[in-house]
């Protein structure tokens, strides 16, 4: 389905630089409400994965909760983790907001401010990816 995905131990260059940054981030709806399911989650998942090939930023993994979301990423070092995370936030919350009303009279925002965000090294990548995969089956 991912339009731009990357083998999770390739290598990446710009003109700058080589690297392999690879980030798990997570981050919840304000309130931690259950209102990603059905249409909102597959439009949050196009909305994700557009921001993510516009900035040139391949997606590993991806999965959405009710309550949260999970996106396993690789990210250029000189755009950084913390600007796509807010594009991400930011045209997701205005583009669901605007396309289901519901979400308006529920959430002051749709996002709650903060995430969690780690580093991924090559050794405990595969236990992060399945542990991301298997977040639908709990």
């Amino acid at each position: 389905m991912w339009l731009y995905t990357v083998w999770v131990d390739e290598v990446r260059s710009n003109n700058n630089i080589v690297y392999r940054c690879t980030y798990h981030v997570v981050w919840c709806p304000k309130y931690r409400r259950k209102v990603i399911g059905g249409r909102v989650e597959q439009r949050l998942k196009e909305i994700i994965t557009e921001v993510c090939v516009e900035r040139r930023a391949p997606i590993v993994e991806l999965e959405t909760m009710p309550d949260h979301v999970h996106l396993l990423v690789s990210v250029d070092p000189q755009y950084g983790i913390h600007r796509l995370v807010k594009q991400i936030k930011g045209r997701s919350s205005r583009l669901l907001r605007a396309e289901f009303p519901h979400l308006t009279s529920r959430l002051p925002t749709l996002w709650t401010n903060s995430y969690f965000v780690a580093t991924v090294g090559g050794a405990t990548l595969d236990v992060v990816r399945r542990y991301v995969e298997d977040q639908r089956g709990k």
